[in-house]
């Protein structure tokens, strides 16, 4: 995935995005990803060279790379010690998964995703029994047992 500057909406908060399939998507975007992303482009200008429009630059000027950003990730749980890996791909399963369990909403979710096939967004946004199990317990009037 590639961004560009052009890509951002700061005032709409949304970025958009072209994936798979050169699927294009409007995703929404947080405040504080806005803010961060202000703060960004006050210095990108000292990075740029050869008038790129991509949104991140390395040091070289040169626009980052998935595996940039993996490399990054990496550095960042070295710097909490904490003894995994992760990935893009881990952020965006565990993004999908806390959103399921939030709002409950898989259509939201496979939008979000970008899945043509709601069972391919089911697969990837898998809750464990526990988890289930809990909302339940909580939510069916029959789950409580009198004693």
């Amino acid at each position: 995935m590639s961004i560009d500057i052009n890509d951002i909406d700061l005032g709409q908060l949304q970025l958009v995005v072209t994936g798979k399939g050169e699927k294009t998507r409007y995703l929404p975007m947080g405040t504080k990803a806005r803010d961060a992303i202000k703060l960004w482009l006050k210095v990108r200008g000292n990075f740029s060279r050869n008038n790129t429009e991509a949104l991140f630059l390395s040091k070289l000027g040169k626009r980052i790379s998935p595996r940039n950003v993996q490399a990054r990730l990496n550095q960042l749980v070295k710097r909490q010690s904490l003894d995994q890996t992760l990935s893009p791909h881990t952020l965006r399963h565990s993004f999908a998964t806390h959103l399921l369990e939030s709002s409950g909403d898989l259509r939201a979710v496979q939008e979000l995703l970008g899945h043509a096939d709601i069972s391919t967004t089911q697969i990837y946004t898998h809750l464990d029994f526990q988890h289930l199990a809990k909302v339940y317990g909580a939510a069916h009037p029959r789950a409580k047992r009198k004693r």
